[in-house]
């Protein structure tokens, strides 16, 4: 369906290998192609129906919750590589104290588990979204973190914590930070291709932000030279298409891949922001889902552009599906699901 890596050796042939968050969209594509090169796969699940509707057959299932030590150090126990992709976000329901949870103790134990269990390879994936709002793209690993909300902190917290703990403790661990993912299997920017679809999509500011996707199957390439290449260990890598587009630029495209005339209509953000605020601030503590989240506002205001040329110059990391090729190919599988 769409490109993979089908490199050999970049992972010790017969690894075996800890994937967390592996129902999740990264983490599926991920653990399809570890069992895909011959790897015995455990994933760290919460639910186990989820799990096997989503995952290989040959998948070994610890089924737990990250913030639970004892299913931590269970998960990792004779596990050589680990791929740390645990996420929460913070919805309706969900408590910043329990989005703080999945990520920083979480990524605790996972971390204190690891090192008593002899893992040689660790890489925990957090996000660019710790740099937040890039001013003047693109921006690199050094770009100081500015986190803008829970999600955001809590992710620049766990790749502290880390990062700390590789230095401490000497544990072979590399940090991802991938930029937004896409591809077959998406369901987060479903909704944006449907409003698109369906001339329902509405600007909030110019569109001239930049918004840097990276195709889902170029990200596992990157992960997998994370926990292969010596140079990694220590680093923290951002990793992204080859090509930087702007949301006007990438709206067009994907109208183009739906069949349907590029967004015009234009709306001032700024009441869209304080709404989505206020309505976070207010509802999302009674676990009612609020109409407009900050973070979707922020989608059409911040800015987020990199560069990936430390991740292309120490680890060989090569994207090779442009936005041009993978926008068409995530709106063929929507079709083909019958999303779209």
């Amino acid at each position: 369906m769409y490109p993979s890596d089908d490199s050999p050796g970049l992972l010790t042939p017969g690894a075996k290998i800890l994937v967390t968050g592996g129902t999740g969209f990264t983490g599926a594509h991920l653990v399809q192609d570890l069992v895909h090169h011959g790897h015995p796969v455990r994933v760290l699940a919460r639910s186990r129906e989820k799990a096997e509707a989503t995952l290989p057959a040959e998948t070994e299932l610890v089924i737990g919750d990250i913030t639970d030590s004892g299913i931590a150090e269970r998960a990792v126990r004779d596990r050589d590589i680990v791929f740390h992709l645990a996420t929460t976000f913070r919805e309706a329901g969900i408590s910043d104290e329990y989005v703080r949870e999945v990520h920083v103790a979480g990524t605790d134990h996972l971390l204190q588990a690891s090192h008593l269990a002899g893992v040689t390879r660790f890489v925990h994936c957090s996000t660019v979204g710790v740099h937040s709002h890039i001013q003047d793209p693109p921006a690199d690993e050094s770009w100081p973190h500015t986190p803008g909300d829970i999600y955001q902190q809590t992710k620049s917290e766990a790749e502290e914590l880390a990062l700390e703990f590789q230095r401490r403790n000497s544990l072979p661990l590399s940090v991802a930070r991938p930029t937004p993912i896409y591809g077959p299997g998406d369901m987060r920017l479903l909704k944006l291709f449907r409003m698109i679809a369906r001339r329902r999509f509405v600007f909030l500011g110019d569109g001239k932000i930049y918004y840097h996707m990276v195709f889902v199957s170029d990200l596992v390439q990157g992960l997998k030279l994370l926990a292969s290449r010596p140079e990694a260990i220590g680093e923290a890598f951002i990793l992204g298409g080859d090509d930087l587009y702007t949301l006007k630029e990438i709206t067009g495209l994907i109208a183009d891949s739906v069949g349907a005339p590029h967004p015009k209509v234009h709306l001032p953000a700024r009441p869209f922001q304080v709404v989505g605020t206020l309505a976070e601030r207010f509802l999302v503590p009674f676990g009612i889902q609020p109409p407009i989240y900050r973070r979707r506002v922020d989608f059409f205001t911040k800015s987020r552009a990199f560069s990936i040329e430390k991740a292309k110059t120490m680890l060989g990391y090569r994207p090779r599906v442009d936005l041009k090729k993978g926008i068409p190919l995530t709106a063929e599988w929507y079709r083909d699901h019958g999303y779209l």
